[in-house]
C-alpha cells in the first residue's frame, strides 16, 4: 500500500530527526521517509534502527532514503531513490518484490523512465530554471498536464512546497498524494488535516499489487 500522505523527516541532527519522527507518528502519520544527508554510514544505520523501533511501535511504514542496502537489515518497508545512481531494476533484484521502491522525478521523461523500470510510486516535483539560473517550482497546472499525459496507474506523489494552502489545488490535478516536510515539522497538528483532505487513512489507501514485479 502506498500512503497518500508521506512525511519526509527533518532535523539538524540525527536526534532531531528521531524526535520529529516520534512526533509525526504520535500525530497519526502512516508513512515516514528517513532522509538524513551528510552523515556517516554507521550513524545513519543506528538512526535508521531507532527510527524502525519508533515506527514499529505506531505501525507506521518506514522508507529509507537512497540507502537500499540497509532496508532488509533493519526490516524497513522500502527505499526512496533521490540521488542513488543504481537502477530501480537492480534494486528490485536486491530487495525482492515485497518492498516498496519510490523515486524522484522532475520531468515527463523522468516519469516515463521510472514507469518503464517498474517503480511502485513516483514523487513528482516539476521544476524549471528561472532567468537567474536557479530552480523554481512550476505552476500547479503543470501537474495536471503531466498526469494527463502519463495516464499511469502508478501513484504520483506531489512534493516541493506542498502546504495546506495549495493541497486542494494539487488534489484537483489528479495526483495520488503528497509528500510533506517543512509544514508538518513546524506543526504536527496539520497531519490529521492533510489526512482529511487527502482521504488518507489506511482504509482509503490504494492497495497496490507487487505480484508483477
Amino acid at each position: 500500500m502506498i500512503s497518500r500522505l508521506q512525511y519526509i523527516s527533518q532535523g539538524k541532527t540525527s536526534e532531531e530527526h528521531l524526535e520529529n519522527i516520534q512526533r509525526a507518528c504520535a500525530s497519526g502519520i502512516e508513512w515516514v521517509q528517513l532522509r538524513i544527508k551528510k552523515t556517516n554510514p554507521k550513524t545513519f544505520l543506528e538512526t535508521a534502527k531507532k527510527a524502525r523501533e519508533i515506527t514499529n511501535h505506531y505501525q507506521t511504514r518506514l522508507i529509507i532514503n537512497d540507502n537500499y542496502k540497509i532496508v532488509k537489515e533493519i526490516n524497513a518497508d522500502g527505499v526512496y531513490l533521490e540521488e542513488s545512481k543504481d537502477s530501480p531494476l537492480k534494486i528490485r533484484k536486491h530487495l525482492g518484490k515485497f518492498y516498496s521502491i519510490g523515486a524522484i522525478a522532475n520531468t515527463l521523461e523522468d516519469c516515463k523512465s521510472l514507469i518503464d523500470k517498474n517503480v511502485d510510486y513516483i514523487t513528482l516535483g516539476p521544476f524549471t530554471q528561472n532567468e537567474k539560473g536557479s530552480k523554481q517550482s512550476l505552476e500547479v497546472v503543470v501537474y495536471q498536464v503531466l498526469i494527463e499525459t502519463l495516464q499511469t496507474a502508478i501513484p504520483i506523489i506531489a512534493f516541493g512546497g506542498v502546504t495546506l494552502n495549495n493541497i486542494n489545488e494539487l488534489i484537483n490535478t489528479g495526483i495520488y498524494g503528497a509528500a510533506v516536510s517543512e509544514e508538518i515539522t513546524r506543526d504536527f497538528s496539520t497531519i490529521p488535516v492533510y489526512h482529511q483532505i487527502l482521504k488518507a487513512p489506511s482504509t482509503n489507501e490504494q492497495r497496490y499489487s507487487f505480484d508483477n514485479k
